[in-house]
């Protein structure tokens, strides 16, 4: 635990001290908890969103408006990825992502666009009333 805390704080800092709001032009918006930066897919900590290709219509809607807030969060040029050391088990880096210095993450689960998650198995979308 203390050794992740260490590599986190370690990204954190030299994420923040390269500019990292400009090397974000190529970010771009996979889903409600993924997006790419070039060919590095980025995986958000803490939330599970629903997926596009879901089990259900609800589903496949609520991903959706997941996806473009999202994509309206991103949407400035005050982004930072805090990358942690660890890759999840589709290989993709886990990060926390700020927009305008709050965490995306939080705001999609405040607004009933995803769930906390962390790492316990997922609960279905379909069994929900979506908002």
């Amino acid at each position: 635990m203390k050794s992740t805390f260490h590599a986190l704080l370690v990204a954190a800092a030299l994420c923040l001290g390269s500019g990292a709001a400009l090397a974000l032009d190529g970010l771009r918006v996979v889903d409600g908890d993924t997006v790419r930066l070039g060919a590095e897919r980025i995986r958000l900590i803490g939330l599970d969103a629903p997926e596009l290709h879901g089990k259900c219509r609800e589903e496949k809607r609520l991903a959706e408006r997941a996806r473009d807030r999202l994509t309206a969060l991103l949407a400035t040029d005050d982004v930072e990825i805090i990358r942690s050391a660890r890759l999840d088990k589709y290989r993709r880096t886990l990060a926390i992502v700020r927009a305008d210095g709050v965490d995306v993450a939080r705001v999609l689960i405040a607004e009933g666009l995803a769930r906390p998650y962390h790492g316990e198995r997922r609960q279905s979308w379909c069994a929900r009333v979506a908002p």
